[in-house]
């Protein structure tokens, strides 16, 4: 009898911390952000860049990441270790990830560093949305859907080093899109300020474009620049 007690505890036991460590894994969260950055203002910055291994990315808009956050502004982060970023996952990615989502940190990279980053940060914590593949297609397939420079230079908004109006920016993307995209900005080597990031919110789901429930920090000017790349 008490072998037969030892046993049930035992897998009791078991069975609590394997649902402890799903639970852990698929953290909860509210919507995702959809973040696209401007290369030129990545580089534009006293920190400077480096392009990747297979050459300059394209004058175009790259993927940051698709990041779970909360309404309140908190996010989960790095939810499962034992989920790491694996390559071969994606394989039938990688071209349009090369093309979509380059990295511009220094040293130069593939592109595999910043992808790992971004799964094991954001994406383990919308396992129960996402695979890794799913994930990472995901992130592509709303750059597809959200062409940010076509709606900008729709718009006479150009990166051709010129200032344009922040609420230009944002009413040509919200008439576009739908939404209210949050803006972020950085600092050029002269100090001005600078398109540098576009946050779209989608839901938790990850199915459809949402209102953003709160908008990342980050303050612009009323006019900033919008640099060539």
């Amino acid at each position: 009898m008490a072998s037969n007690s030892a046993t049930s505890l035992f897998l009791t036991l078991f069975l609590i911390t394997q649902c402890l460590s799903v639970l852990t894994a698929a953290q909860d969260f509210d919507f995702f952000y959809f973040v696209q950055q401007w290369p030129g203002s990545y580089c534009d910055t006293k920190q400077s860049c480096c392009y990747p291994k297979t050459g300059k990315p394209a004058s175009d808009f790259g993927i940051h990441g698709l990041w779970p956050n909360n309404n309140d502004g908190s996010y989960p982060s790095n939810c499962d270790s034992n989920s790491p970023y694996d390559q071969s996952q994606v394989s039938d990615l990688i071209s349009r990830m090369q093309q979509n989502w380059p990295t511009l940190a220094c040293p130069s990279d593939t592109g595999s560093a910043f992808w790992s980053h971004e799964w094991e940060k954001h994406g383990t914590c919308a396992e129960n949305v996402f695979d890794q593949h799913g994930y990472f297609k995901k992130a592509l397939d709303l750059k597809n859907q959200i062409n940010l420079l076509e709606i900008l230079q729709g718009a006479g908004i150009n990166p051709d080093g010129g200032f344009y109006s922040l609420n230009n920016i944002k009413n040509a993307i919200r008439s576009a899109v739908g939404y209210t995209p949050g803006i972020e900005c950085n600092v050029d080597e002269s100090g001005n300020s600078q398109l540098y990031q576009v946050y779209i919110c989608v839901d938790g789901s990850g199915s459809d474009l949402i209102e953003c429930p709160v908008f990342p920090r980050g303050k612009c000017g009323s006019s900033i620049e919008f640099p060539t790349f």
